[in-house]
């Protein structure tokens, strides 16, 4: 259901004159899309109940998010109700619409508040949505009672009500409480002055780290190649058909070439890669003993 150019007063008054489904007709219409795919079905439906939509879309204007793109995602869940929906289970279409719909915002709702995620689990949605609340009636109770509920007594008390970890209430407290600054930003009130982002580590290989691979990399293509070349001429071979080709022959095909046996072949290879082994630890401690 596209809603752009419509303004929300619009879809409103447009969601007001829709028809009301009664029980018969609502299973009726939901049948008829579940089992035969009834588009014109399907349609009468949402539009019937974009009301309800609309309703719980504007209890979440307090979070900044503009009216239309709460309607519609309010919309999508509301679609999403009507393409899960199963009349047999014999309960009223908007009573299960409103968790979709509910579900659909929340999300929407979320993934906007900051550029950095606020989160995903169901805990963290159920802190997100109720953190403030809860404080807010904590706060007063003990108010009344004439005690200062703070700091850490406080969010032991939240986690308690909303039925979530203590280091939950913790992340998310910092997460509310702050807000997004742009990377571009200076650090001083000078226009001329350092931009935060030129504070943020390079995540890439530095040159020193480059060096040091490459140096590495070269030590040990001489060592290889130097096990390599204490082998026969035979052992390098297969070394070479098994290991160094981008398609590894199989041993099969290398004892048809050699006129040996499968096993044979295994056994030589088995035999060339121990001496190789031999070779390089005997490296390795030469280069342990200078250091």
């Amino acid at each position: 259901m596209a809603l752009d150019g419509f303004s929300d007063r619009t879809m409103s008054r447009n969601a007001m004159r829709a028809e009301l489904l009664d029980a018969e007709t609502e299973l009726r219409l939901a049948y008829a899309w579940r089992d035969q795919r009834d588009e014109k079905a399907l349609h009468r439906l949402i539009t019937a109940y974009m009301r309800l939509a609309i309703s719980m879309a504007a209890k979440f204007r307090r979070y900044g998010a503009p009216m239309n793109d709460l309607i519609q995602e309010a919309s999508l869940g509301l679609m999403k109700a009507a393409d899960k929906f199963d009349p047999d289970r014999g309960v009223r279409f908007s009573t299960y619409a409103v968790w979709w719909i509910k579900a659909s915002i929340q999300d929407y709702v979320m993934r906007n508040w900051s550029m950095v995620r606020t989160g995903s689990t169901s805990s963290q949605k159920s802190l997100f949505f109720n953190m403030k609340r809860v404080q807010a009636r904590l706060e007063r109770e003990a108010a009344a009672a004439g005690v200062v509920l703070e700091g850490h007594e406080l969010r032991a008390r939240i986690a308690v009500e909303v039925g979530v970890p203590l280091h939950d209430v913790e992340m998310m407290e910092g997460r509310l409480s702050g807000s997004d600054f742009s990377l571009n930003a200076t650090q001083s009130s000078e226009e001329e002055g350092r931009e935060w982002i030129e504070a943020l580590e390079d995540d890439g290989i530095q040159a020193a780290e480059r060096v040091e691979a490459s140096h590495d990399t070269a030590t040990l293509r001489q060592w290889l190649l130097g096990a390599l070349s204490a082998l026969s001429e035979r052992e390098r071979f297969i070394v070479r058909e098994r290991k160094l080709r981008e398609e590894p022959r199989t041993l099969e095909s290398l004892g048809d070439e050699l006129g040996l046996s499968k096993e044979r072949v295994r056994q030589l290879e088995a035999a060339a890669f121990g001496k190789m082994r031999r070779t390089l630890e005997s490296r390795s401690r030469e280069v342990l003993n200078f250091l």
